[in-house]
């Protein structure tokens, strides 16, 4: 989803807005590849994340995906307790050393 959100995304931001380490992006990226839902280039030393017009097909039903996995455990520990989780998660995150 970021690869669409952000055509041309480095793993580097990947590592960084998934709180990953870079060879698991790096893993990721080769399996998202193997599905030919992602492509990479590299320019110079950068190497950049597109996705794949089968990717971008994708994106209703991973976004239905998201919004279910909200649901379900919205509806298990209520609306207001989901909202602080999400709040306190950001706080914690926020504070984890770049």
């Amino acid at each position: 989803m970021l690869a669409i959100d952000e055509p041309g995304i480095q793993p580097s931001a990947l590592v960084k807005q998934l709180l990953l380490t870079p060879s698991t992006i790096t893993r990721l990226i080769e399996k998202l590849e193997e599905k030919k839902l992602v492509i990479r280039t590299t320019e110079g030393k950068l190497t950049n994340v597109y996705p794949t017009p089968k990717a971008r097909a994708l994106l209703p039903e991973l976004r239905e995906c998201l919004n279910d996995f909200y649901q379900n455990y919205s509806s298990i520990i209520g609306k207001e307790e989901s909202a602080r989780l999400v709040t306190n998660m950001n706080k914690l995150v926020d504070k984890l050393p770049a």
